[in-house]
């Protein structure tokens, strides 16, 4: 085992990393910017690093960050979501430094991310996936591709960036019109974000729901799954609401658990990974794409399995083999996360960075809490708008919808505008807790954005947190 592990991120998910690598007697590194350094991973792990000024860019700098692990004594890097995670060249340089890198084999995060040769290895396994092209040549033969495909399957249609992830670089069209304009802006969206403007088309599934499988996989050849999550409640296509298990019949459950173990197989997993899929109105379930990392949702597999996925991580990448069989694996109750963030949902979601004037969390029985913020502490604007993942558990559907009820009422957040009063009016609307809900749910409950701001209370605290500071005075400090 390592005795040593540098966490090559930031915010919530560093500090997840920390508390499964520190369990296990391992020291923890954490990597900041000069721009990041009040941020709470800093101050959870062991020892902390500087690698740059930032903005953003050195949390990309994999020389850097390499660096940073050789002059700290790691042995090992783990990449969390985000930022280097599914780059399969900064697997390679760790491989190549005599770094761990607690994640796939190069050649799978390669494979992986491109979703065009993932699609050809799932369908060489005869795994279901859904009518598409290879990548789009630029110009008129990419057009004309584009519009035979439409001809033979009709629209809708999704434009998709090939490097895509994380629910970026995708385009929704319903006609020949939006088709044709829709090439060059996914081409110029795809080089901006990817740096690579490689498209390709896939047949649009009116409404789905998306559905995915948590796997383990180790070096030996085993490989397991956790079960099923219910992502379908998203914006913009990344994900906002997950539910673990997915309500499905048996039979399908089962099949598309043993689908995504095979999928592993025929990609030559290991680590943990997700392997993601449609499923329409009739239940057929076609793969859609495998993420190559841990999920922000691996908290809700975690709830209803017992299973410490970032352990499981760390093991695998120490040379064990799994610790688990399938047998092992057992399921109960229902698991809800939430992703609270520091933006409006009023003005489309926007990013509300600011100070943290008062926070206050709930707790108590089935509540988890994954976050990196504090009182008075300022959100940057140049990192993920996340304060907080919300994760309640209960033993019934009713359960966990009512524990996350009483969850959301127990935020006292002041300072910055959050998510919490859309969630508020989600686990009260009634299709939300009939689980009636598929990728078009936000989009078909307009009146989820019809809620009033309430927080006068708040912002009267906050108004008075302020006047304290302002006269420098300090509770902790000894009296005269």
């Amino acid at each position: 085992m390592f005795k040593k592990l540098l966490v090559a991120n930031r915010g919530e998910i560093a500090i997840r990393i920390m508390r499964s690598a520190q369990e296990l007697g391992i020291k923890t590194v954490a990597i900041y910017e000069e721009t990041d350094k009040t941020a709470m991973h800093i101050m959870r792990a062991d020892e902390a690093f500087c690698i740059g000024s930032g903005p953003r860019k050195d949390y990309l700098n994999i020389e850097r960050i390499i660096n940073a692990a050789k002059a700290t004594g790691s042995e090992a890097i783990h990449p969390g979501y985000g930022f280097l995670a599914e780059n399969p060249n900064f697997s390679k340089m760790c491989t190549e430094a005599g770094l761990a890198f607690i994640g796939p084999p190069p050649e799978v995060i390669s494979d992986m991310g491109s979703k065009v040769i993932a699609r050809g290895i799932m369908a060489d396994a005869n795994i279901p996936v859904i009518p598409g092209t290879p990548v789009l040549q630029n110009g008129d033969a990419g057009k004309e591709a584009a519009l035979r495909f439409a001809d033979r399957y009709g629209f809708p249609i999704m434009i998709k960036a090939v490097a895509g992830g994380g629910g970026r670089g995708i385009r929704a069209v319903k006609d020949t019109t939006e088709l044709t304009r829709g090439l060059e802006l996914a081409r110029s969206e795809a080089r901006m974000a990817f740096g690579n403007d490689d498209i390709y088309l896939e047949k649009g599934l009116p409404s789905p729901r998306h559905v995915e499988v948590q796997i383990l996989a180790d070096q030996y050849g085993n490989v397991i799954h956790l079960g099923t999550r219910n992502c379908s409640i998203q914006r913009r296509h990344q994900k906002m609401v997950e539910i673990a298990p997915a309500s499905l019949p048996t039979l399908i459950r089962d099949q598309i658990c043993q689908t995504a173990a095979d999928a592993a197989k025929a990609a030559n997993y290991v680590n943990a990974g997700t392997v993601e899929f449609l499923l329409d109105d009739e239940e057929r379930y076609y793969f859609l794409e495998v993420n190559t990392r841990i999920q922000v949702e691996h908290t809700i597999t975690e709830m209803i399995t017992g299973v410490d996925i970032v352990r499981e991580q760390i093991r695998i990448a120490s040379g064990e083999a799994l610790s688990l069989s399938q047998r092992d694996i057992h399921f109960r109750g229902y698991a809800i996360e939430i992703r609270i963030n520091a933006e409006d949902p009023k003005s489309n979601f926007m990013a509300s960075p600011g100070v943290i004037q008062i926070y206050q969390s709930p707790g108590g029985h089935g509540i988890r809490l994954d976050g990196a913020v504090y009182q008075g502490y300022e959100i940057p604007r140049y990192y993920d708008s996340m304060l907080v993942k919300l994760t309640v558990y209960g033993f019934t559907w009713k359960e966990v919808v009512d524990r996350l009820r009483r969850a959301l009422e127990g935020f006292g957040i002041a300072g910055v505008k959050t998510t919490i009063p859309f969630f508020k009016q989600i686990v009260n609307d009634p299709d939300f807790i009939e689980q009636r809900f598929d990728t078009s749910y936000i989009e078909t409950h307009p009146h989820l954005l019809e809620y009033q701001e309430n927080v006068p209370e708040m912002e009267k605290l906050a108004s008075l947190v302020a006047e304290i500071n302002a006269l420098g005075y300090n509770p902790y400090a000894e009296s005269p």
